[in-house]
């Protein structure tokens, strides 16, 4: 089995391809186009230069891979991808051999997040607008909605949603995926170092969150720009 896992950056994404990983029966994939996507539209990113330096940058090599098989022959081959390194010119055809799932997370945190890394995000930085577009593109191919997983209802419970996710994948649930290593995991990408602090000194899923933060006006006005594709996304959201 080949899982998709689609999001944009401050997604918890991480902590879900380290709840995969923890299973023991899956390889995992961290970001496969993240040096295709930088190498493409000339972007500049934190750490640009090493990451092009030690990732695949071509975006057809990358897409028969994702077609193949985990890493080492494992069962199940997750795979952790930002929507928006999938641009246009990138073939898509390979989602068509992995079950595609949706992890949103409200723009409000989304942009409160991601500013801390890298200021002055746009809307194509964060990724709502992409995801829907993706959402929509399997939606149709499928001929029914994909699956959604919001990260606020996993860190309300893990337990509940991770099971939740597993059936609804045919996969039987394994306490396993509620706990990992602290200090990261070898398949990180190299780009680790700087966006993955957090989530390095954790074990496990974080605790709810509260109250949405506060913004200041532009990155107030970018999170309601984003926030109809996440409302949108998140009416089809599974449930415990």
């Amino acid at each position: 089995m080949r899982i998709a896992m689609w999001s944009g950056p401050r997604n918890l994404s991480t902590a879900m391809m380290y709840s995969f990983a923890a299973r023991g029966d899956c390889g995992i994939w961290d970001e496969p186009f993240y040096a295709a996507y930088l190498k493409a539209t000339g972007l500049d990113h934190p750490m640009r230069a090493e990451i092009l330096a030690a990732h695949e940058t071509d975006a057809a090599v990358i897409a028969d891979r994702c077609r193949g098989e985990a890493p080492l022959g494992e069962p199940i081959f997750y795979q952790k991808h930002m929507t928006l390194h999938m641009i246009p010119s990138f073939d898509r055809g390979f989602m068509r051999d992995c079950e595609n799932v949706f992890l949103i997370r409200h723009p409000t945190r989304v942009v409160a997040s991601y500013a801390k890394k890298r200021e002055g995000p746009s809307l194509a930085d964060i990724g709502f607008v992409q995801q829907a577009e993706l959402f929509d593109e399997v939606a149709q191919w499928l001929g029914r909605p994909p699956l959604v997983v919001d990260s606020a209802d996993v860190r309300q419970d893990p337990k509940g949603m991770l099971t939740a996710l597993c059936a609804a994948l045919g996969l039987p649930f394994t306490e396993a995926m509620l706990r990992w290593p602290a200090g990261g995991h070898k398949a990180d990408g190299v780009w680790a170092p700087h966006w993955y602090g957090a989530v390095h000194l954790s074990s496990g899923f974080e605790d709810p969150e509260g109250p949405l933060p506060d913004l200041a006006p532009h990155y107030a006005d970018l999170a309601r720009q984003a926030l109809p594709h996440y409302e949108r996304l998140a009416a089809f959201r599974i449930r415990t």
